[in-house]
């Protein structure tokens, strides 16, 4: 059975609505949708606490977080000397968000915040990498997104999978063994509304009220993406 190891970088009190039990569910729901039942362990690494030992069977995500990735609070610098030594151990790691950004920093990246503004609602990128492209019919790929920092330069050895005119680096991949995104595949269209409706009081009302539409709009593409993910880091394609 396969193992996903989930390191929760924030729990986001108060901002789940009544539907979502916690965080994590959302990612369970995800893998669930797209056939997966997965066994699963729950690190509390805004805590500090990350995997003791690595396996290279297993899955190590990384999620989003209100915090930043540049930051140097303890529990990231934690977080960044276990991607180091994860990956050079050969973990299989997919992060979102927070996590695609802290795994490109970890690994000689740069990440900032974006003078462009906040990105929320659904957005489309154009899919790039070869490997990615059956995935996404006609080449685009759209998620939903909620983040104000962006990913300015990659690792070294990663492969820029999506780009945007919005942000550069939407996904990145390093071999078999390492995809992230910035947008989530995890969060459902109810979610994203609920909060674009009661967290998004600083937000410009035109740029709120254009992420409002795109979910009217688009339909989000979570489980293409998770389906790719798995599907690369398992050696399903």
């Amino acid at each position: 059975m396969m193992r996903i190891n989930i390191l929760l970088c924030d729990t986001f009190p108060g901002r789940l609505p009544d539907f979502i039990p916690n965080y994590e569910s959302l990612f369970m729901d995800l893998f669930a949708s797209i056939g997966e039942q997965p066994e699963y362990r729950i690190f509390q690494t805004w805590q500090g606490e990350v995997p003791a030992d690595i396996h290279t069977d297993e899955l190590y995500l990384i999620p989003g977080s209100l915090d930043s990735a540049y930051d140097d609070q303890p529990w990231i610098l934690n977080l960044l000397q276990w991607i180091q030594r994860a990956y050079h151990g050969g973990a299989k790691m997919m992060g979102i968000c927070f996590g695609h950004q802290v795994i490109a920093r970890a690994l000689g990246g740069k990440v900032c915040p974006f003078d462009g503004g906040m990105g929320v609602g659904i957005r489309t990128s154009q899919v790039i990498d070869e490997q990615m492209k059956p995935y996404f019919h006609g080449q685009e790929m759209r998620l939903l997104y909620s983040h104000h920092d962006q990913v300015m330069a990659l690792p070294q050895d990663a492969v820029l999978c999506a780009t945007s005119d919005f942000c550069k680096h939407e996904s990145f991949r390093i071999g078999r063994q390492v995809i992230t995104f910035q947008g989530h595949p995890e969060f459902t269209v109810a979610y994203s509304r609920h909060l674009l409706n009661n967290f998004c009081e600083d937000l410009d009302d035109a740029v709120k009220q254009t992420a409002l539409q795109s979910l009217d709009r688009m339909e989000p593409q979570g489980q293409a993406a998770a389906r790719y993910a798995l599907d690369l880091l398992f050696g399903r394609n």
